[in-house]
């Protein structure tokens, strides 16, 4: 089954689920519970580079985190494992990080590159606890839109209509 987010990331081949990490548990809780789970879930949408992928790079993963921006300047800690992957072989995975917030301080990719964590996407994280939870498999495909800085929503509009289609074309390929 392939979902996305949904509102601007909508695909005509995936299932609207929630933008952000509430929204998006909310709702694919509700759908594995209310009808047959599905086999396998595929999360398509964008998400932000840290400094790794550039513009228009399309990456997959089965690994994210769910890491804030305050944890790399010892200003929070968290008692839960923020880290969940459904690969076999997690060092070879680019992690995708996921917050209902999004970077603008590009300074802190280094922290994020430093743990192998490359891009950000806010729903992510939730989609493989869910995942996880139902024991279902799961992955997601991500097109790049912007980096991690102060221009970080300016370039996701500008860059957005030619994501969407070139992650079209990838997924539909």
């Amino acid at each position: 089954m392939f979902i996305c987010a949904g509102e601007s990331e909508t695909f005509d081949f995936a299932k609207p689920m929630g933008i952000g990490l509430i929204d998006m548990s909310i709702n694919l809780t509700k759908l594995c519970m209310e009808k047959k789970p599905p086999p396998f879930i595929f999360f398509v949408g964008t998400a932000g580079s840290y400094g790794k992928h550039k513009i228009f790079d399309i990456v997959e993963s089965k690994t994210a985190s769910n890491i804030e921006n305050s944890f790399f300047n010892a200003k929070s800690y968290t008692p839960i494992d923020n880290i969940v992957s459904t690969s076999d072989n997690v060092s070879r995975e680019t992690i995708v990080n996921s917050s209902n917030y999004i970077s603008t301080d590009e300074s802190l990719s280094k922290n994020y590159l430093a743990n192998n964590i490359g891009i950000e996407n806010m729903e992510f994280f939730a989609v493989l606890k869910v995942a996880q939870y139902f024991n279902i498999p799961a992955a997601g495909a991500f097109i790049v839109t912007n980096y991690c800085n102060a221009n970080a929503h300016a370039d996701f509009i500008k860059n957005h209509k030619e994501a969407m289609e070139r992650l079209t074309d990838y997924i539909k390929s």
